[in-house]
Parts: C-alpha cells; structure tokens; sequence
C-alpha cells in the first residue's frame, strides 16, 4: 500500500514538474502586466469589424500563456472575431479526428463566410517526425498525401479556396533549433508560390531574429511556446501588420474598397 502511494505522489510530482515546464507559470513574461484585459483597444484597422478563423495546435492556443495567444490580442486590439480552432500536439499529417484537416472540414465556419483564414504550420509534424511529402503537380483536392504534411497543407488550401472567398494564410513559428521544421517552412514556401497564398514567415524575419538572448528568453517559454509578453509585444505586431496588409491587398483586387469600419 505504501509503495502504492509513493508511486501516485512520485506521479503527482512529475506531472506538475511537467505542467510547470510547459504552460511557464512562473515565468517573467506571464506576470500579469500582460493580462489580455489590461490591452486597450486600438485604431480602427482593416482587421477591425472581420472574422478570421485560426487552425492551428497548442501555438495558436496559448499552452504557456495561460491559453492567451497572438489571435486574442489581435481581437481585442483591432476589435475582430477571432475563432481559435487550436488543439494542443495535433499534427497537419494525418486524417485522426484531431488532425487539422479533421477539425477543418467540422467546424461550423464551413457553412457560413469568414473574411481570412489563418493557418498555423504546426511544429508537432516536426516534433512528431510526421513525413514531410513534396510539393505536387496537382491542383485537385483528391489527389493529395494528406498521410504528409506538405499533402495535408495542399489539401488545406484547396478547400479552403474552395469553401470560402477570402485570403488563404499560413505563419511560421520563429526560429529555433529544429532542422525539420525549418525545412517544413521552405515547403510552405513553395506552396505560397504554387498555390499564391500568402505567408507569414517569422522564421524568416530578419527584425524578429535580432532579438536580444535575453529578450528571448523572456519572450518564450521554450523554443516553441512564445510566454503572454512574447506574444504581446513580439508576434502579434508582425502578425497583425500582415493580416492587415493582406486583407488590404485583398480588398483592392476584389473592388471591394469599403472604408474601414469605425473610421
């Protein structure tokens, strides 16, 4: 019996240890002065007003901010319906009822308009070592792997071009010591240029990766998980810059030049 409970107390202590490790919340840049209730509104923007449906897995969550994240700044700065469709270690790859395209094709954004679609390049298709496919020739929606991340990627745009007429968007996580995610981002890369999506490469960015070691440390809780103050100060500026510019841009080719709600 005694050995029984040990056993529990010595799991008890390990899944907190690990909990603590994950979701930071000790850490500096989860203190409160971040709270998302402490953002204030900003100027009307092109965001302001829109829906923007966000697939995406525990990034797009918030796992180490207290599941706040870049997508509930942007809302309450620019005053947008955010939908986080976000699941924790869920991969692109795959068909399993948690997988990306699995939760896509269920949600109840498919039977009514949304003004962008957003879409997080998962790094658990990297953690996960999920196969990384190729780039394809094709355009048709069933000719693609969807067992490969990039054949699950296309499958994505592809429907979502066909369900809805709005902007088709992926972003990046920022740069960390992961060669497999880096070179899932060069794929993404391609099919931006295939398929005329836009992306936004915080891998990439050169502004972003001159932050000091110490602001990075401050800003993520790992190599993956950005902390409230780094998704408060460091992706959600780069992000909503870019929302804003496509949706912009999108506008424009549509004749659809309506003044910015608010203004």
């Amino acid at each position: 019996m005694k050995l029984l409970v040990g056993i529990l107390i010595l799991g008890l202590v390990i899944g907190a240890v690990v909990w603590i490790r994950l979701a930071g919340p000790f850490r500096a840049g989860n203190h409160r002065r971040y709270s998302l209730g402490g953002v204030k509104r900003g100027t009307p923007n092109a965001l302001t007003g829109r829906t923007v449906l966000c697939l995406g897995s525990s990034v797009t969550r918030g796992l180490a901010a207290g599941n706040v994240s870049f997508a509930d700044y942007i809302a309450r700065r620019s005053g947008c319906n955010f939908i986080k469709e976000a699941v924790s270690a869920s991969t692109l790859a795959g068909r399993g009822r948690r997988s990306y395209i699995a939760r896509l094709e269920r949600h109840p954004a498919v039977n009514r308009g949304i003004d962008c679609f957003l879409c997080q390049l998962s790094t658990n298709d990297a953690t996960f070592k999920s196969d990384p496919g190729d780039v394809s020739d094709s355009f048709d929606i069933a000719s693609f792997d969807t067992g490969t991340t990039v054949g699950a990627m296309e499958y994505i745009i592809a429907f979502a071009k066909k369900t809805w007429d709005c902007p088709v968007v992926f972003f990046t996580g920022t740069k960390y010591d992961n060669p497999r995610y880096h070179r899932l981002v060069n794929l993404l890369l391609e099919l931006r240029d295939k398929w005329g999506i836009e992306v936004i490469d915080l891998w990439h960015n050169r502004e972003m990766n001159r932050v000091s070691p110490d602001d990075y440390k401050f800003y993520m809780n790992d190599g993956v998980h950005p902390t409230k103050a780094g998704y408060l100060e460091w992706w959600t500026p780069v992000i909503e810059e870019n929302l804003c510019r496509i949706l912009e841009e999108w506008n424009e080719r549509k004749g659809l030049c309506e003044p910015t709600p608010g203004l």
